[in-house]
């Protein structure tokens, strides 16, 4: 039976205080009478417990990983599926993926409850329609190779429960990251990721802890995904896309990094291997031509200590 969206959200309204994210926070009750250093510091306090709320989570967050570079190897995307804060946090980690692994824009997705305007301005009501999720995901014609993370920290958000619904349907990993433990959210999706902060500094503001927790398993899920798939090189960022000085630069930086070499030989491979530090990187250590480092790349699923391995033993 398909979720059912606003007639469910009202029901909430009269347990919702029960939600872990929305009960009152006994530390912070009188944080407006604090100095601005005390409140500084009661935020800190409370921000320290975040780390280990995701920390429980690590078992689940690997399942995720697994999945999600499963889908990578099969032509799949990531997409996360969020409103509000959490959205935007989705669109957040989908963004930087280009720049710093090379992805191509439509690998990782994020989208938001109200279209790209709800990004900057709240949009009311968006959050409260199921359809809209089905929809959204419809839109980028979702098939069952991909992963679709929806992202919610109360886990009862009729708008991500719509999309996540749908893409169970159409047999996608769905994971569901939300901040409250037995929600809606983490029943529905394959894989739960549950990282439970406990009240807010200032009541149900979940951009607060929730947000921070819910940044910091995004920051897992795609990187440690993007490690899977052969984009980092011991811990350098090797499949960075140099398209500005800074990148350009850092580009030199990790080339002389990984092949001790000096920063006129990292230029020089740079540009023989068209801004590609990759295969730069293997075109010195295995002293071969630039077709020939790609070909080695694309063999190993772009691991440079795989092609360099396989280079230098025969």
């Amino acid at each position: 039976m398909f979720y059912n969206g606003i007639k469910d959200y009202k029901r909430y309204g009269g347990v919702w205080m029960e939600l872990i994210t929305e009960k009152i926070n006994n530390k912070t009750r009188d944080i407006d009478k604090k100095s601005t250093i005390e409140i500084l510091e009661i935020m800190n306090e409370e921000d320290k417990s975040v780390a280990y709320a995701v920390e429980r989570q690590l078992p689940n967050i690997a399942k995720a990983v697994d999945k999600i570079t499963e889908s990578f190897q099969n032509g799949g995307r990531l997409i996360y599926i969020g409103a509000g804060t959490s959205g935007r946090l989705g669109i957040l980690d989908a963004s930087e993926c280009p720049p710093t692994f090379s992805t191509n824009k439509d690998q990782v997705i994020g989208i938001i409850a109200g279209g790209n305007k709800a990004i900057t301005d709240a949009i009311e009501g968006a959050e409260d329609n199921p359809l809209a999720g089905r929809k959204d995901l419809e839109n980028i014609n979702l098939t069952k190779v991909d992963t679709v993370v929806g992202i919610a920290a109360s886990g009862n958000t009729p708008y991500v429960l719509g999309a996540i619904e749908y893409a169970n349907i159409m047999g996608c990993t769905t994971i569901g990251l939300s901040c409250n433990q037995g929600s809606k959210l983490s029943k529905l999706a394959n894989i739960p990721i549950t990282p439970v902060v406990g009240p807010e500094v200032i009541t149900g503001s979940t951009r607060l802890k929730a947000g921070t927790a819910q940044k910091m398993v995004l920051n897992m899920l795609s990187t440690a995904s993007m490690i899977g798939m052969g984009k980092v090189y011991g811990n350098l960022m090797v499949d960075l896309n140099p398209s500005n000085e800074k990148l350009i630069n850092r580009s030199k930086r990790i080339i002389m990094e990984a092949t001790d070499v000096e920063e006129s030989e990292a230029e020089k491979y740079l540009n023989l291997s068209q801004n590609n530090p990759k295969a730069a990187i293997v075109m010195i250590e295995t002293n071969c031509e630039y077709i020939e480092a790609i070909n080695l790349l694309d063999k190993f699923n772009g691991s440079i200590y795989k092609s360099v391995g396989h280079k230098l033993s025969n």
